[in-house]
């Protein structure tokens, strides 16, 4: 396919009082400016697999050093409208960690409860047209749309049915 090879973490942190999720808001001056997203990017010569991808650009977007950061499995592809196959892996990160934005990539790094993503209700569907809408997720003033809310959601279905 002509998709343009990416990946992302999706970083879990158990925190003694419940799990969360980190997620990035995009720097206001490169693309997709603003959008909220998963560290992560383009699969680079460098990289040995897709897990190296998610890992490094992780490192590189919030400081998060990658012995914090133990992988747990992938979801499946997401090929995006923009020409990304995005693929999706999943790490658990434990207290204590620390994370820096680098502010060439990211404005603002954020964490949402695990247990939200997790509530359907969290979700809405906005219709459009009769035949094209999309869903978004908010906690607070985060919202996602997008692949974003895709792989939040992707992320849902492989806990319902882990057998799958």
């Amino acid at each position: 396919s002509s998709a343009k090879d990416s990946a992302v973490l999706l970083p879990i942190v158990n925190h003694a009082n419940g799990l969360t999720v980190i997620v990035t808001r995009r720097h206001p001056r490169i693309r997709f400016a603003g959008h909220i997203c998963f560290p992560g990017g383009r699969v680079d010569a460098t990289d040995n697999s897709f897990i190296d991808t998610a890992l490094r650009e992780t490192r590189e977007e919030i400081n998060l050093a990658t012995s914090k950061i133990e992988v747990v499995g992938s979801l499946g592809d997401y090929y995006t409208q923009a020409g990304y196959k995005i693929s999706p892996v999943v790490g658990i990160i434990e207290p204590p960690f620390s994370v820096e934005a680098n502010p060439d990539e990211v404005s603002e790094i954020h964490e949402i409860s695990l247990a939200r993503v997790l509530d359907a209700s969290s979700y809405a569907l906005t219709w459009h047209r009769p035949d094209h809408g999309h869903f978004s997720f908010t906690e607070g003033d985060i919202s996602i749309s997008g692949p974003t809310v895709s792989l939040l959601i992707g992320l849902y279905e492989a806990l319902l049915n882990p057998e799958k």
